[in-house]
């Protein structure tokens, strides 16, 4: 067991420290990771160090909610971190689920980033998740302007919310 440890420390996988603050806390957990080409995010419990999956899912179900085949290589960019956020929220708002705590494991959490974009679409969502404003990135940026592949993000914003 402590080989274990000692090599996913050094691995950079697991921060044990924070962990063992965010299971004292015995609140839900959004759990969101990052592969080379998409993201991940589970809504996770933990009861006595173990913990169970609700619901989980990949930044590929925006392709169900006219995300276009020609951005489909950017299923990890700031706009999709963004609508996968609300994607997420609205999962956990129709299942009447707690408001969780974000889990961004070792990620790196610069402002202005993915994370935080993940973030501002929980909370456009209807979550109730405390954040400074400052650290969201800015609209041109979430609408991705930036983007070579246009993205339409308020188009599949409204059908992921049902309006």
């Amino acid at each position: 067991m402590l080989k274990t440890i000692k090599r996913r420390r050094k691995e950079n996988k697991t921060d044990y420290l924070k962990r063992i603050r965010l299971l004292r806390s015995e609140t839900p957990r959004i759990v969101l990771r990052r592969t080379n080409k998409h993201f991940i995010a589970h809504y996770t419990t933990s009861e006595s160090a173990q913990d169970k999956i609700v619901f989980g899912m990949t930044s590929k179900e925006l392709l169900k909610y006219g995300l276009s085949e020609s951005a489909k290589g950017s299923l990890k960019s700031i706009s999709t971190a963004y609508l996968f956020g609300v994607l997420i929220g609205k999962q956990i708002l129709d299942k009447k689920l707690t408001t969780p705590i974000v889990d961004l494991g070792m990620m790196k959490t610069l402002h202005k980033s993915k994370p935080y974009a993940f973030l501002k679409g929980l909370i456009e969502a209807g979550l109730e998740i405390n954040c400074k404003e400052e650290a969201f990135p800015s609209e041109e940026r979430i609408r991705g302007e930036h983007l070579k592949n246009k993205i339409n993000v308020e188009e599949i914003k409204l059908k992921i919310l049902g309006k």
